[in-house]
């Protein structure tokens, strides 16, 4: 594939992410196994510094690019993982949240699962879109104003804004496979029959469609 025609999808990085909740969206964008077209898009990791960083489950992760270098016109999309300091120490994830707003802003896609809905809740940026989180409470102690656009389901896609909660990480990446077009809708059936569901059958229909 021409490199000129490769999509960019940024990845947040930080201190104690959450690695189950981006497990299968960052690690299928990367494949291309069953794209429309393989090799279009790239994932490259953003942090708050250069620093290397410790996930939840204890891999090391070198960020490629600082916070400050990201801009919305060389991104496909942004994707904000959980991470226990969105509720610890949310100031220090205020520059991720206000960054997820820009983006927006600009018409790039975001996509916040877990503990970054609620770095979201705060910078206003559910106010007036539907979204999901892990659960209504865990919104409203944020002391958001979007409690009614709230939606009791495993992900939410609203006006280029892709919410989840932690519980559902396969979801989470179906919407974002569909946002970034990632494979055709018999495809992206049959990967999540696959994942999800545990549909065997559903192997062979995306052998079949390769």
């Amino acid at each position: 594939m021409n490199t000129e025609s490769r999509k960019t999808v940024h990845l947040a990085v930080y201190e104690g992410l959450a690695d189950w909740e981006i497990g299968h969206a960052v690690s299928t964008i990367r494949s291309g196994e069953w794209q429309r077209s393989p090799g279009r898009h790239d994932v490259v990791t953003v942090g708050l510094s250069g620093a290397p960083v410790t996930t939840m489950g204890g891999i090391t992760v070198l960020p490629d690019l600082t916070l400050p270098q990201l801009k919305p016109s060389s991104s496909a999309m942004l994707i904000l993982p959980g991470a226990g300091s969105w509720d610890t120490d949310p100031e220090s994830m205020t520059s991720f949240a206000s960054a997820a707003g820009i983006f927006l802003d600009s018409g790039v896609p975001v996509a916040a699962i877990c503990g970054a809905t609620a770095g979201l809740a705060r910078e206003g940026l559910l106010d007036y879109r539907d979204h999901t989180s892990s659960a209504p409470e865990y919104l409203l102690a944020t002391g958001y104003t979007g409690a009614g656009r709230y939606r009791n389901a495993l992900a939410v896609t609203d006006d280029g804004l892709i919410t989840a909660g932690s519980t559902a990480p396969i979801e989470f990446a179906r919407e974002i496979f569909a946002q970034l077009d990632l494979f055709t809708p018999r495809t992206l059936d049959a990967w999540y029959r696959l994942h999800a569901q545990h549909d065997a059958g559903a192997y062979f229909a995306l052998t079949e469609g390769s």
